[in-house]
């Protein structure tokens, strides 16, 4: 018996990534593909899995992808999961899944972890998977609403969830495993320290991310644990040192031999990356 579960996957381009997201969503009672005009053969796939395909096409502002996805789109079922196109759900979570809606006392949002693969290993160590709002009843839940993105960037990508109502937690991660390559890896998070940079200076300049955001407790849920320490990480000299030493030495990271080594310099990288062009935004302000 299928879950009143709608999924929505956002991709681009994702056709090597694709087909083994789908093949684990057989639970759900409705797959929906949100593709932001795809080249390759991502639609097909899509359709040939039996899930539905909505193109979507940014125009700037607030709502993104996913956002607009809930804003627009018909949803009967009382869940909505969101996913990315190289994320897999595993039996086992299905299993916890089945289990917490069908007990009569479920929460209205749910954090899963995004268990982090990379280079074709999976991560014990290092500190990279982390949880997110990922499953909600239908109305319970929203992005935040930050400042107006110039990166070009059409998905939520670091947006957490606002949620109206209790948040529970599931035990089994998702297996988060990106078969695109490191180029690809990098590209992407290119775009991401773009965007961490703009949201950054607008919290430096006026203490807030935007209109609507998640609050800053370092005693609450992970989401507002995570935005707590963002807060002082930003304000720290020596930032991508750190974080490299966090991934490396205090979670363990070299544990996973030369991918953890990449992983932890590839965050250091990122983090300079962000910083490097705070820098120019603020000199262009001169």
């Amino acid at each position: 018996m299928s879950l009143p579960i709608t999924v929505f996957i956002a991709a681009k381009n994702e056709e090597k990534n694709l087909p083994r997201c789908l093949k684990s969503l057989e639970p759900a009672e409705r797959t929906v593909v949100l593709d932001s005009q795809s080249t390759d053969a991502t639609p097909q796939i899509a359709h040939e899995h039996g899930a539905e395909v909505v193109q979507f096409e940014y125009d700037g502002g607030y709502p993104k992808k996913r956002q607009w996805a809930l804003d627009t789109l018909d949803i009967q079922s009382e869940w909505v999961f969101l996913l990315d196109a190289d994320e897999v759900v595993p039996d086992a979570l299905w299993a916890e899944i089945r289990n917490a809606l069908s007990g009569g006392a479920a929460d209205d949002a749910y954090l899963i972890t995004k268990g982090f693969h990379f280079l074709g290993q999976k991560f014990v160590h290092g500190g990279f998977s982390h949880e997110a709002v990922l499953l909600f009843r239908r109305g319970c839940a929203r992005f935040e609403r930050l400042i107006d993105d110039p990166s070009g960037l059409d998905m939520e990508v670091h947006e957490r969830k606002i949620v109206d109502g209790s948040v529970g937690a599931f035990d089994t991660p998702l297996i988060h495993e990106d078969f695109k390559g490191l180029e690809a890896y990098i590209e992407r998070h290119n775009q991401y320290s773009t965007w961490e940079a703009h949201l950054r200076k607008a919290y430096l300049d006026g203490k807030t991310y935007g209109q609507e955001s998640v609050e800053a407790n370092l005693f609450g849920n992970t989401q507002e644990r995570r935005r707590f320490l963002k807060k002082i990480a930003i304000q720290v000299p020596f930032e991508p040192l750190l974080w490299f030493l966090y991934h490396y030495v205090f979670r363990l990271g070299f544990l996973e031999g030369r991918p953890g080594l990449i992983a932890s310099q590839i965050r250091r990288h990122y983090i300079s990356h962000v910083r490097a062009k705070m820098y120019e935004l603020r000199q262009s302000e001169k």
